[in-house]
């Protein structure tokens, strides 16, 4: 009896709205491999997109744990080539720490970098969904930024601008792990490129999601209804919408893009660079 051909491997970390968008939009004839810190959510997640004919395999992983992302990124290699990956995870200000942002949020996203850049095979690609707020005016020197960039991932919580008494709030933690996340990818290309790999992020804006949910009911919901009112698209998007760009990026037509940083957030960062939108 001959044996079914291995099919390719697509890792989504992080399988919410986002994930599964995306997900949905690259997955065809290949194997999903679901990450995610809910287990429940991901299993549900997997049923879903399974139920839809796509074929699923589940692994329980918290991305703040250099020794799970590893893991992972095993269990992908052994899979079949891993010709995609899909880094959407990740934790909002109103609902965790200045701690667990860190760890989540900047950290985790290192790991995820490191990890895949050993086994993503020759001709892949990864994305890493940031955001929007990695784009405001940046308080940041130049100093800061080369380190976000450049230091390596195990000494990443020791810089001393990093340290939560230095950040203040979980608004900073979370605008600052997010530009350090597309910093990161700039600088990772070079050893995903060492595998004929490419690697890019999107910034999103508000994107219609349970964690944008929480956001949006939480105690900033003023300020973002103003930003919805004042953005030039006068809307938020839909998780759809980035699955779109995620595709092109991850896609043949995007063969000479690596390192870059997409942002689609309807007008937003334009809106707060012309003062029409304040903090």
């Amino acid at each position: 009896m001959s044996r079914e051909p291995q099919r390719d491997i697509v890792v989504v970390i992080g399988p919410g709205g986002i994930g599964r968008a995306i997900a949905r939009r690259v997955g065809a004839g290949r194997t999903l491999l679901l990450a995610g810190h809910d287990q429940a959510g991901t299993e549900q997640a997997a049923a879903e997109l399974r139920g839809d004919g796509y074929a699923t395999v589940t692994r329980p992983t918290d991305i703040s744990d250099r020794a799970a992302v590893e893991a992972l990124a095993e269990q992908a290699a052994s899979l079949g080539p891993i010709t995609h990956v899909v880094h959407a995870a990740g934790v909002s200000p109103t609902q965790a720490s200045i701690e667990r942002l860190l760890h989540v949020d900047l950290l985790g996203t290192a790991y995820i970098l490191d990890a895949f850049a050993q086994v993503v095979a020759p001709g892949g690609a990864g994305i890493v969904v940031a955001s929007m707020a990695g784009h405001r005016e940046s308080p940041y020197d130049r100093e800061v930024e080369q380190a976000l960039a450049t230091t390596p991932t195990d000494e990443l919580l020791a810089l001393p601008f990093l340290r939560p008494e230095r950040i203040g709030s979980t608004v900073h933690a979370y605008a600052l792990s997010k530009r350090a996340n597309s910093l990161r990818v700039q600088t990772a290309a070079a050893a995903w490129g060492r595998r004929r790999a490419r690697v890019n992020t999107v910034s999103p804006g508000v994107i219609i999601t349970p964690l944008a949910l929480d956001e949006l009911s939480g105690p900033r919901k003023e300020w973002f209804e103003h930003l919805r009112q004042t953005c030039a698209a006068k809307r938020f998007a839909t998780p759809d919408e980035v699955g779109d760009v995620a595709a092109f990026l991850l896609g043949p037509q995007a063969g000479f893009i690596t390192g870059a940083d997409l942002l689609m957030d309807g007008g937003v960062t334009s809106a707060l660079r012309t003062g029409e939108l304040t903090m």
